[in-house]
Order: structure tokens, then sequence, then C-alpha cells
């Protein structure tokens, strides 16, 4: 079949859409947890950070020494952003100390505030699709973070008094701002210090955070409480926000001791809705004792896990798979992903995984899994048309928008990786029509792919990964 005859055929199959769009609305009800913070935006140049030098007396050799990457000072700070700004990388440093986050707060600022964290992003993707009631953990809600979500009666956190109430509407004024700024800047950029200039060789960012909650899991009780009364009915719960955690926390406690106490926190909440799915997004994670027991123990208790590529090469160095992660980062194609993919299906014994990869998404399942291959395909086409405005338009916020790309075709790109995904499924399990169909099923096992609409020049990517794992799951009716 031609490129051209291809694509119409995949325009047919993406004329689903709309139709599980609707269907979003009839979910009575969804859980997003853990993470939700603020992103602080703000573009800087090379006479930005000369003139904060100046102005806070900076002594030269401590912004440019080397030493750890963790902002205890003021000095620490810009020094993570020079050494974004000299090499063109991108990096993320926590605050430790609440002075440095004030008086960021009040040199530095921002140009714009947007939602961060997975599940922030994740509740404002659901309730924007029309799900019933979508309750938002924060373990931290401020007006600046309440404001964060979009204004819609459907979208609930619990108020100072441990009432549900509309999550925009929210201003738990004891509490603090937690903040990522988000400090951009642009290739070919110079910056002189102490006579010596650098220039940046890639538009790139550094992150500095605060927030010592997220860092920690904090589980807000009021919320927990509340998720636990039987008169609250969902059929999903979105589980996000590990990644921040260290084996050994600030505070001297355990790591893995937060998630045990998440685990069981969540397994409460399914006493009165025990037919609820529940899907674990995994992030990437740095700390390799709590990404390990994440794998071990968290991913094989759901019922979905969602990952990039990234995250999947990251879970093979940990399960005992490292020439094969080697591989997939040296050729990142479907090919060796998905071989990656049987690893962890193997490993994890999870029902479902999914992949969201450049151009292509794939999710494999176990025969007869309480989503037929169709339904996944619907939603997983549904997501990539509501991604694909996201990129396009930079925000989904208004329901009637969300399917702006219905009318843009598959790309080259993933039709390529598709035929690839083909050519391995053929050699593994034989004949398939995974080009045509995007299914294939077996005696054991369900594949289901979908070529994506990739937008050209983007406007936004952020919490592209996480919008892609909620829609394609709970479109997929």
């Amino acid at each position: 079949m031609t490129d051209t005859n291809l694509k119409k055929q995949w325009s047919e199959h993406y004329q689903s859409s709309p139709v599980q769009l609707e269907k979003m609305s009839k979910v009575n009800g969804l859980i997003s947890a853990f993470n939700a913070n603020i992103d602080a935006v703000i573009k800087v140049s090379g006479k930005d950070i000369e003139a904060l030098i100046r102005t806070s007396n900076m002594e030269p050799d401590s912004i440019l020494a080397e030493g750890e990457k963790s902002i205890k000072t003021n000095a620490d700070a810009i020094r993570g952003l020079i050494k974004c700004f000299k090499s063109g990388i991108a990096d993320e440093w926590l605050i430790h100390e609440k002075s440095v986050f004030e008086w960021l707060n009040s040199t530095i600022g921002y140009d714009n505030l947007q939602m961060g964290g997975q599940g922030g992003i994740v509740a404002n993707a659901m309730a924007v699709c029309g799900v019933e009631n979508v309750y938002v953990h924060t373990a931290s809600s401020p007006k600046e973070q309440s404001k964060r979500f979009l204004d819609l009666n459907n979208l609930k956190n619990v108020n100072r008094f441990g009432e549900l109430q509309k999550a925009h509407t929210i201003n738990r004024t004891e509490d603090v701002p937690l903040i990522h700024w988000i400090i951009e800047f642009d290739v070919g950029d110079t910056l002189t210090i102490n006579g010596e200039s650098f220039t940046c060789p890639k538009s790139n960012r550094f992150i500095a955070t605060y927030d010592p909650l997220n860092l920690k899991l904090a589980i807000d009780d009021a919320f927990d409480q509340k998720m636990s009364d039987p008169s609250i009915s969902f059929e999903y719960i979105i589980l996000s926000g590990y990644q921040m955690l260290s084996n050994e926390l600030p505070d001297g406690s355990s790591g893995i001791e937060r998630i045990n106490e998440s685990i069981k926190i969540v397994d409460n909440w399914r006493k009165n809705n025990p037919d609820s799915l529940l899907h674990f997004e995994i992030a990437s994670t740095q700390d390799k004792t709590i990404r390990k027991y994440l794998v071990d123990k968290l991913a094989k208790e759901v019922d979905s896990i969602g990952f990039n590529e990234r995250e999947l090469i990251d879970i093979l160095e940990i399960i005992g798979e490292g020439n094969l992660a080697e591989q997939c980062d040296k050729d990142t194609g479907s090919s060796n992903l998905f071989r990656g993919m049987l690893k962890v299906f193997d490993y994890t014994n999870c029902p479902r995984i999914q992949l969201h990869m450049f151009g292509l998404y794939v999710t494999l399942q176990r025969k007869r899994y309480r989503i037929s291959p169709i339904q996944n395909r619907k939603g997983m086409q549904l997501a990539a048309n509501i991604a694909a405005t996201k990129a396009g338009t930079g925000a989904i916020n208004s329901r009637d928008d969300l399917l702006w790309s219905a009318n843009e075709q598959v790309s080259d790109i993933g039709l390529n990786e598709l035929r690839s995904l083909f050519e391995t499924v053929s050699q593994l399990f034989g004949p398939n029509n995974l080009v045509e169909e995007g299914i294939f099923t077996n005696d054991d096992l369900e594949i289901i792919a979908v070529p994506t609409i990739i937008i050209d020049k983007p406007i936004t990517l952020v919490g592209m990964g996480d919008t892609i794992s909620s829609i394609s799951l709970v479109g997929a009716r």
C-alpha cells in the first residue's frame, strides 16, 4: 500500500475521535494524584545574568566553581544557571533553603506561571475532556497554585476545611507555593564574568525547584479522607509524582517508606470502588534505588503503566537488561524499544503497558484485557489528536478546540516507525496487519500501535507524555 493510501486509511481510523471524546463525559470520576506545582517560566539574557551577579555582589569564583548539583545559597542558583548557559544543557537542581526561594522570587521573578507536575497536568486534561468529576490532589494549594487549574466545575480539590470545592477557586492561605523556576536562555547569547566571555551553544533551560512537599511525596490528609468516603465514586486513578523521591530524604526519612505509605492510601481508596483502574505514569527517576523499588513494587500492583523512550531505557537499566538499554539508547527506534517493552512486560507482569515515543504510540497488554484492542486504538488516536492540538495551539483549555488537529494526517515518521515495528513483530510472532490496522493479537498478548500527528513547529511540548497516557487510557471506551 502506498503512503498516500496508508495515510488515507489511518485518517479513516482517526474519524472515531469525536465519538471517543464524547464518551469521556460518561466517566463518573477520576483521581489524579499526587504531584502538582507551579512552573514559573522566564527567559533571561546574558546581560540579565550579569546584572543579577552585579547587584547581588557575587564573587566570580563562587559562581564559576564546580560543585554539588544542589542549591543551598543564592550563589548556587546562579552557579547552576551559568553552568547550563555555558554548555547549552538542561538540568534541574533542588532548592534546599526557603531563603533562596524567597530571593529568587524577589529578584528573578517570572514571565508567566503555568501548571506543573504530572498530577496537575493530567487533572486539567481530564477535566477539559469532560470527565464528570476529576479529583486532584495537591500537597499545597495557595491561590497561586489553584489558579493554574482550569476554571471548570468538574475539577475539584479539598479546601482548608476538608470540603470539596472547585479547584480553581481554592486558597489555602497557610500553604506555601511550590515553584519550579524554568529559566530559559537562547543560543548565541553571550555572558561575561570577570572579563571572561561565554557564548551559549544551544537554547535550553535551567530548572531551580523549590518543592519541599512533593520532594517527600507529602499526601494531604484531608484529601485522603475525602477519597476514602463511600460517597465518592470513581473509575480511574492516575498515579504520578514519585520521581522526586530519594532513598534517604533530606529529613532523614525513607523514600521507600513513602512509597509504601502511598500504596496503602490508594488501596484504601479503592475499597469503595474495587473495579477502578489504577494507572502509574512513570517519570524519569534519578535515584536508582527508588527507581528499582517502583518497578519491583508499584509497577507490579497497578493495572497499567506508561512511559516514554528515556523512561523505558531507565527501567531496562535496573532490571538486568543493560545491553538492551544501550542498544535502545544508540538506536531509539520502535524495533529496539518494542523488544524493551517485552522485557518490562515479562518482568513486571503488569497487564497493560504503554510507550509514547516520537511519532508512534504502542500498547502491549495481556490477552482479553479489560480494554479491548480496538478500544485502545481509539483512545490512542484521540490522545494523538489532542496532543497535536496542544503542540500546535499551545494549550488545551477549551473542549471546543480539542480536535483542532482532526484534519491533519499521520506523520511519515510515524508510518516508518510502524513499519519497523511490523517487521519486528513478524520476526517474533509471525504475520500481522499492524501497518494497516494497528492491531495484532495471539493467544497470549495484544499489541496496539498508532502512528501519530507531528506538528512541525510546536508551541509547547510541556506535559505531553502525561496528556497522551491519560487520554489514551480514559478515552478508550
